[in-house]
This record gives C-alpha cells, structure tokens and sequence, in this order.
C-alpha cells in the first residue's frame, strides 16, 4: 500500500506555509470594521465575594460609552456548559456557568460587567468608573478542604464536589496481600496555564440579513449554538467564522469572547471588538487542573504488578466547565497502560475558589500519568530491576484487558516503544560536564492517550468536496485550524485519492454558515474524524471518475488508478486519460462531480459512573519518552540535555507535520515538569505574566529525537492515529525519573524547581 502512495508519507508543506512565514496571515485581533467599538470587561477583584450592588451611570455618563451590560441585561445569562452538542449526555457531566456575575463571585478575574466605547481608552476608562459594592466572604481555596462536609460552598448546592468517578476489577486488597513488595505515595501537580501566544480575541457584528457574525479565534465554532442561547435568538441568526488560531491547547475550547462581544453588538446594532491583554488571558480563561494523586502498588519479587489503587482529587476551581470530563479521562488512564489484574480507581473533582480548570492538551492523561509512572519506577528501584525491565512485564499486549475493561483488539505498541526510546538514548555515553557539581542522568516513561471523543457522544464530522472543470479540487469543512495542519491534512488526502498535486487543492474552513460542521478541534480528533470523512467523501468522487474513464478505456473500474492529474490503467500506465478530460466527460453527461460525506465514530451507551468498565473512548495512541537531564547540585536547576519522542503513529500522513506535535509536546511539558506553574495566594494569581510566569524558551529546549513507528493499525485514514495531545503524556516522569537517577531524589510535587531539588537533597 506504501508503495502505491503519492502524497501521504511526504514532507509536503503545508497550504498556509508561505503567509504564515511572510506575516501575512491575519488572525483575529488583525480584523477591523467601519464604525466599530472596542469592549473591556469589568473582572472581579475578588475571589469570593457577594454582589451588593453595581452602579454604571458614571460609566454610562462618559463621553464615547455606547453600551454598559450587566447581568441583569443578559436575556439567558445561566447557561450550560455542554461537551457534546447533538447527545444530552445528563449524569452530572454538564453544568451551570454564568455569562456575567450575579449575587456573587466565584473567583478573582470573573467577569461582572461589560463595556463597548468609541475607543479603546475610552472603554479603560469606562471600566475604572462602574461601581461594584463588594462583601467578601471566606472561599476554599485548598481542594482537600473543599471535599469536606463543613467547607465553604463555592456554588449553590450543599457540597462541593462536581463529579465522582470509580473503576474497578479484581480484589486489591487480595493483591496487596500477595505483594512482597508495596510502594504507596501522594503526588501533586498544580494549575498550569495553556500559555498561548494569541491571547483571546474577536469582533461581532449584525450583517445586513440581520444576523448575528461573529469572527474569533476559537476551537469550536460549534459555540454558536451556545450564543444563541444566551441572547435567545434561533440558532440560524448566529454565525461564527474561525480565524487562524495562534495556539489554543485546549484554552479556547470554551466560549471565551463571544457572548460577550455578541452582547454588546446586540445592544449597540456595531461591529464590536474585543481582545484579551496577556494579564487578562492568565486570569480569565481555564488552567489545565490542580490534582492530588494517591496510588499505592504491590508486585512480587520478580516485579510483576498485583494491586494498584489510586484515589484522584482533581481541582476544579470555581465553576464546572470540562471538569467532568477531564476527570473520567483520568479514571480510564489511571492505571496507565498496563495489564494489572487487582486495580481500583476512585476519583473525585470539587469547586473551590481558584481559577476554573478546563481543557487542557491531554485533558486529564498528563496528571495521572505522571503519577502511575513515577510509582511504577519507585517500584522497580525496590525491586532491583530496571524502568524498561518492570515495563516489559507489565505493560499490555494485543488480546489483554486494560484495567477499565476496554479489551485491546488491535496492534498494542508496547513495550516496542518504551524500548526504542530507551536505546536511543542510552546509544551514546551520559555527558560529563565540565561542572563537578552537575550530575548527570537519564528516565524514562510510557504512556497511552487517546483520540478522538468519547464514544457516549456519537461523534460526527462532515466534509464537503467539489472538483472543478479545469481539474482542481475545491474542500469545505468546518474544521478549526490550530496551527498543526488539521486542514492541510485533509488537502494532503484529497491529492492523494483525486490525484491531483497540492497546489490545486483548495480549503475553506471553520464557518458555520459556509461549511459543513466538523465538531471541536479538540480530543486529538481531527484528523481521525474530518480525515475520514474528507477521504469517504472523494473516495466517492474517486469512484465516479474511474468509472466514467472505464467506460471510454473499455476496463472495469477496479483496473484503473489516479495519479498526476492522469487516470491510467494500472498494468498499463501508458493507457490513461487526463483527468481534465474526464471531469468535462463528467459534467456534459451530469454526473455529479461534488459530494458531502459524513463520519460518524463508533458509539457506546454512558458508562457506569460508579465502575467505569468497557469502552469509553474509539482507540489509544501508544509512547514514550526518555531523557537526559543535568542536575547542579549546588544549585537545583536542571538542564535538560536530550529527549527521546518514540510513538505508534499508526500512519504517518506528513512527517514534518508529525515529528513537529511529537517535538512540540514534548517541550510543553517539558515545563510542566520544571518550570510552569499558576502560583495562588487565597485565589489570587501572582504570576499572571510571562515576565514570571516561566516557560521554556528555545534557549532552553534540548534536541528531541523523533521516532515513529508505523503500525497502521489506527481508526484514521490509512490506518493514522492521532498524535497531537498524547506527544506531551509522558515526558513529565521521564524528566523526574532522570533527575532521580542524577541525583537520587524524587520529586512528587510538580514543578521540579530548584528550591524543591535542593529541599530534597538536604533532606
């Protein structure tokens, strides 16, 4: 099949390349209209606290003020957060959040009112003038305490906890029993932020048919349906059209400017702008979440696991948002990749007052896999065998059972991966360095994410193709772009099934009105589900040129393959038509030469929320990471010298496109290992900047090598799985397990900074 491959496989680049590097590519905050306004929020300066009462008029009073909104001025200011937007999922997965804050606030940035005003200044100032009468009152801020029956209670119902997930199997305690060797740890990882360098941004406006647009940097245009609500239109008078985004990492799956800015040109009938500072992106939008991890494990001597349980706290802040969600990803992948016959998981999420938590690239994978892998190591040390060697026993295998109950029926690249990983980084010797107080070592971790959503929300995507008479090919799918070619991926399987060569491929994207929806650019999902239905859709295509080329060439169908703009019989290539020619053979008879294809993902009822078994997701994505890293005993710090990124890809479509996610997430939480982290102080952020708020630069970024092994074996086109989001799952243990094996101590309190390395090291 390789062989036969034009365009997949190639290091094609991608269709935007060339404005992206030239500058000329607009994202959100470049769009300006005629006559338009510029918003401001009004953001609480509290973490918890009662709304007395809001006075405007001297806000209002100011010269270029246009509009001043609160909450009583939104037509449906309670709202839904809801994950999937066809399937009522009901269980406790979706939640109330509010549009503007009424009665109190939940957390300090939370927004209370609105401002829209000739300039930009003039709304500043606008702002500074509206009068809020705070009482404050005592919050939560420690999510230990916060799952208490007696804690502060953050929402309106009688406890604080959101979402309560378990998965069992077998009898650990029986295990434990069994165990000669027992390892039992807390682990901690704090809120880190998405840190991208597009800070939330869009402009609204009511066109001349009177509906409501809206153009924003977001990863799910689907939000429209969410506007709608709130100002109580129909959903046909909202629009939303994607820009380009400049990262999103899960920061801007939720709504985030567009009730605001649609509220706003509502009310004033202009165009209205609004674009987030950096200080002001730190503290509205979601942190990937706060957890407190408890695992205890057993195995025998010879390291073969018989028990492991983990009880999970994650911290949700102060409203629900995709906590829910995020927490049963944790529940399916806290037992990590491994074959484990005794195993219980117990997870809970609960409000408190600190900044909400939402999505984030891994969405509840990145926390407990740092924790499972960083006891499995712990484990092997006392046992005496090494990471790889208590890996290659436990880890399952095609044929096994994961310890959610999911059956493995497909190729498992472990420990194949966790192998490759390891011998390239140990294929040369550790590095010296020429400081004797910087000692050197290496780690390494395994780790399975998942693509694609889960399998209760009967996932769809559709994608819209039509080929023109001149032999190029016209694409429209409602896919968001984040910057990792989602779209140019779709492109890329279009030249190949239509054979026509990149340059005359053509792609509209994320526009509700315009093209056909393709769901979140979320879930490591695109590629999986538009992909699919992008090569359903010009398979059918494919299908009506080679037949109407069978005819005129006297074969069947079958005989026959497109490549170079030819359609040529395949045992006689000399045999061909030009392409050209039969599209106009096509469209003087009236064969239709434009097709729309829908995929629909495989579907499960919702799980057992008290024992999560069976499949809860489409399919796994297997890797690992290992690391070098240089600790300065003196010091604390760490440099880290050399990663190695070793993935089942299934089949890689672009390699550039792959070898970039896998070196991306690696880095990303390269930070979340050493460096980032949301410093609170009773809900208040004190580091809502990048001045110190610290991630790595390319100063800091080591060479990461890239492995891909191709097993063909995924749900995506040509057999692909995704990459995106689990390219980051296990580079965190990896990096800690190095510096243990610099150093002999282990950090379980993420980040690893120098100040904990050097507590530790006293100690």
């Amino acid at each position: 099949m390789q062989d036969k491959l034009k365009s997949i496989g190639k290091p094609s680049p991608k269709h935007d390349d060339l404005v992206k590097v030239s500058g000329r590519l607009n994202y959100a905050e470049d769009y300006s209209m005629p006559g338009m306004l510029y918003a401001k929020v009004l953001r609480s300066k509290y973490p918890a606290a009662k709304i007395l009462s809001i006075n405007t008029a001297r806000a209002e009073a100011l010269p270029g003020v246009k509009a001043v909104l609160t909450a009583k001025d939104v037509p449906y200011n309670n709202t839904i957060t809801k994950f999937g937007q066809s399937k009522d999922v009901g269980g406790g997965f979706e939640a109330l959040y509010r549009v503007l804050a009424e009665d109190k606030v939940r957390f300090t940035g939370e927004a209370v009112a609105l401002v829209a005003a000739e300039t930009l200044a003039q709304a500043e100032e606008a702002v500074k003038l509206i009068e809020v009468d705070y009482e404050p009152l005592p919050g939560v801020y420690n999510v230990e305490d916060a799952v208490q029956p007696d804690s502060y209670k953050v929402g309106e119902e009688d406890t604080n906890i959101i979402a309560h997930f378990k998965s069992h199997k077998g009898d650990v305690e029986k295990g434990f029993s069994e165990a000669d060797v027992i390892v039992e740890n807390t682990y901690r990882v704090p809120f880190v932020d998405h840190t991208y360098l597009e800070p939330e941004s869009g402009t609204a406006w009511i066109d001349d048919q009177g509906v409501l647009t809206i153009r924003v940097s977001t990863q799910v245009i689907e939000h429209f349906r969410g506007v709608a609500k709130v100002l109580g239109l129909p959903e046909n008078r909202v629009r939303v059209i994607g820009t380009m985004l400049g990262g999103g990492f899960g920061g801007k799956e939720d709504i985030t400017v567009e009730s605001f800015i649609a509220l706003l040109a509502w009310k004033t009938g202009r165009p209205v702008k609004l674009t987030y500072t950096r200080e002001e992106s730190f503290l509205a939008h979601s942190k990937r979440h706060r957890y407190v991890m408890h695992y205890k494990i057993g195995a025998k001597k010879d390291g073969i696991i018989t028990a492991i349980k983990a009880e999970i706290l994650s911290d949700s802040g102060a409203y629900p948002y995709l906590s829910p969600w995020v927490l049963m990803y944790s529940t399916v992948c806290a037992a990590g990749p491994y074959s484990i016959d005794n195993v219980d998981v117990d997870c809970k999420s609960a409000l408190t007052n600190n900044p909400f938590g939402s999505a984030n690239r891994g969405f509840g994978s990145p926390q407990v896999n740092f924790a499972c892998e960083s006891i499995i190591s712990e484990l092997a040390e006392k046992i005496g065998i090494t990471p790889l060697e208590i890996r290659e026993k436990n880890c399952i295998r095609q044929g096994n059972v994961l310890a959610g109950g999911m059956k493995m029926d497909r190729y498992v690249a472990l420990p194949d991966v966790g192998v490759q990983a390891w011998e390239a980084i140990n294929e040369q010797p550790k590095l010296k360095p020429a400081d004797e107080s910087k000692k050197v070592g290496r780690g390494m971790a395994i780790g399975m994410m998942t693509y694609g959503r889960m399998t209760f929300l009967h996932d769809t995507s559709r994608s819209h193709i039509r080929v023109e008479l001149d032999g190029s090919v016209t694409v429209r799918c409602g896919v968001p772009d984040l910057g990792g070619g989602q779209a140019a991926s779709l492109c890329q399987i279009v030249a190949e099934e239509l054979g026509v060569p990149l340059s005359k491929v053509r792609i509209y994207i994320s526009d509700t009105a315009l093209t056909p929806l393709a769901g979140t650019t979320t879930a490591t999902r695109q590629l999986y589900m538009s992909g699919n239905a992008t090569l359903k859709a010009a398979r059918v295509l494919r299908e009506r040129l080679l037949t109407r080329a069978a005819a005129e060439l006297n074969v069947t169908a079958a005989e026959l393959d497109i490549a170079d703009e030819k359609i040529f019989v395949t045992a006689v290539p000399d045999r061909s038509l030009p392409l050209k020619q039969v599209i106009l053979f096509c469209s003087g008879e009236g064969v239709e030469l434009f097709h729309e294809a829908q995929f629909n993902a495989p579907f499960t009822d919702v799980p057992d929320l008290s024992n999560v078994q069976g499949q809860v997701h489409p399919d796994f994505t297997f890797g690992a990471h290992a690391a070098e890293v240089a600790v300065d005993t003196e010091t604390g710090e760490v440099e880290v010298l050399n990663i190695v990124s070793c993935f089942d890809v299934g089949r890689v479509l672009n390699p550039l496109r792959c070898e970039g996610q896998m070196e991306g997430g690696s880095i990303y939480c390269m930070g979340y290992a050493l460096t980032e982290e949301i410093i609170l102080e009773d809900g208040i952020t004190l580091n809502s900047s990048f001045t110190d708020y610290v991630i790595p630069t390319a100063l800091d970024a080591p060479h990461v090598q890239s492995i891909t092994l191709e097993s063909k074996a995924g749900l995506g086109p040509y057999g692909a799985k995704g990459i995106g989001e689990p390219a980051c799952n296990s580079i965190a243990p990896a990096i800690i397990d190095a510096i243990y094996d610099a150093v002999g101590v282990r950090i379980k309190d993420l980040p690893a900074t120098p100040e904990k390395i050097l507590a530790a090291l006293k100690a």
